[in-house]
């Protein structure tokens, strides 16, 4: 029973506990892997014509992977990124983006933009690959770049108000009035007019493909040079690009990104404060409290980055309180039906809207935190607390047999007075007890006491014999 009911709990914490951590490693490694791919030389076959390797003798273009909200960490990278880009010999900078908005002030977007449009290098924006969404104030960097791009399948918009950079409206032409509040894919942003130098009607679907759409264009008095046209000795055309340099956040700011997302941080928040739940009613302090404690502080730092809902925060620490208080007797009552009808609620409310852009995590990680918390508190955590406190190593046995005084009716559950401490008590028979009425302890289950009415109350044989007179037991 103690390892089913650990196991239990266990799995209810670790669905949301793994998410981001995974996250995290999983986002490095397609980074690196994506970084490995770009820079291998193998031919590929755009447009019916053969890429083959990269042209040593072609100044890089470097990329800068921009996922996920944008804040002041993502915010910095870009900035540094371009500095650094622009000292290191490059030609040119891609921002490949995904991002669908931004939890950083106004003032400070518009700063990161006046920055972008002030580059001394000339700046693409690829919105890639398929799938990939620029929404929100993310949006307005494509008005900005001197060559934007889109991948088939992805989609912009929703910008809301525009930012002014430099004194001026950013704008994206005719398309102003449908970006502002829907969004648009590739086809009908090129119709519209709010891509640059996009000329494949098929889009720009993947990042080599970018390297194509910026030879031979002329931008800030420079013309990029990223594809080199031979013949081999078949008389094949051979297109030959220029390398990339992939620019990304470390391990540690990349940590720190991805907390700072609304679903990270739900999840480090629930995990932190459901195992500091469990390791308040353990005896000292164990892997689960360094592991809960971490996990708040975490969840903490992401949220305090992100436009946090004062009600919905409140609701959080609330459904906790409650559910905790149904933990201490070993048994989920309608405190804990309470509890996690608060803690759904405070899901939805927990984050507000950026810009007219819900922050409100996906659904898939809403009914992972919600069936999480349900399953550790209704029956992985009640079960371990009765496990713990049930051994007969801390002496509960001995309060077999002793008597007591109940507190209030008990029919058949109540709390019972034994030896100056309240316990949670049940009828050992179907005899409802009255307040104030003598009781003895008949036997124990888990943390609850099975009572008996110490008048009429049924004895053990061997306590008859031993209580009744020789002669009678000589009869």
């Amino acid at each position: 029973m103690r390892k089913i009911s650990g196991i239990t709990m266990m799995l209810g914490l670790a669905i949301p506990l793994l998410s981001p951590i995974a996250s995290v490693f999983a986002s490095s490694s397609v980074a690196s892997a994506a970084e490995v791919v770009e820079n291998v030389s193998a031919p590929d076959v755009v447009n019916g014509v053969i890429s083959a390797t990269a042209v040593p003798d072609l100044a890089f273009v470097d990329v800068i992977e921009v996922s996920g909200v944008i804040d002041e960490i993502s915010a910095d990278a870009i900035e540094r990124s371009l500095l650094k880009a622009s000292k290191n010999g490059s030609q040119a900078v891609i921002l490949q983006l995904n991002s669908r908005g931004a939890v950083v002030s106004r003032d400070r977007m518009t700063a990161l933009l006046e920055t972008i449009k002030a580059s001394s290098i000339p700046v693409a924006v690829w919105v890639g690959p398929s799938g990939s969404r620029a929404y929100g104030m993310p949006a307005q960097i494509l008005a900005v770049a001197d060559v934007t791009a889109m991948a088939p399948g992805t989609r912009i918009g929703r910008i809301g108000v525009p930012l002014k950079v430099n004194g001026t409206n950013i704008s994206f032409g005719k398309a102003d009035d449908v970006l502002g509040t829907q969004t648009l894919g590739f086809l009908e942003a090129r119709e519209q007019g709010a891509l640059k130098f996009a000329t494949d009607d098929r889009g720009v679907p993947v990042l080599r493909n970018m390297l194509y759409v910026l030879d031979g264009v002329t931008v800030k008095g420079a013309t990029l040079d990223t594809v080199s046209d031979s013949v081999d000795a078949s008389g094949q055309v051979v297109r030959e690009a220029t390398s990339v340099r992939f620019s990304k956040l470390g391990l540690m700011p990349r940590l720190l990104h991805t907390v700072a997302s609304p679903p990270s941080a739900l999840l480090l928040l629930t995990v932190g404060l459901a195992l500091l739940i469990f390791e308040f009613f353990t005896a000292g302090i164990g892997i689960a409290g360094v592991v809960g404690a971490t996990c708040l502080i975490l969840g903490s730092l992401g949220a305090g980055s992100l436009p946090l809902n004062g009600v919905g925060l409140l609701l959080l620490l609330l459904s906790m309180l409650l559910c905790a208080v149904d933990v201490q007797v070993g048994v989920p009552r309608v405190w804990t039906g309470v509890g996690i009808v608060m803690y759904s609620a405070s899901t939805f409310l927990l984050f507000r809207s950026v810009d007219g852009l819900t922050m409100r995590p996906s659904w898939i990680t809403l009914l992972v935190c919600i069936g999480g918390v349900s399953l550790t508190f209704v029956v992985g955590m009640p079960s371990m607390t009765r496990t713990r406190f049930g051994t007969p190593t801390i002496g509960r046995d001995n309060l077999i047999g002793t008597q007591g005084v109940t507190v209030g009716a008990i029919d058949p559950e109540g709390t019972v007075r034994v030896d100056g401490a309240q316990w949670r008590a049940r009828t050992n028979r179907a005899t409802p007890l009255i307040d104030g009425q003598a009781v003895r302890v008949a036997a124990i289950d888990g943390i609850t006491l099975l009572i008996e009415p110490l008048e009429g109350a049924a004895r053990d044989y061997r306590e008859m014999r031993k209580s009744d007179p020789p002669e009678t037991a000589a009869e």
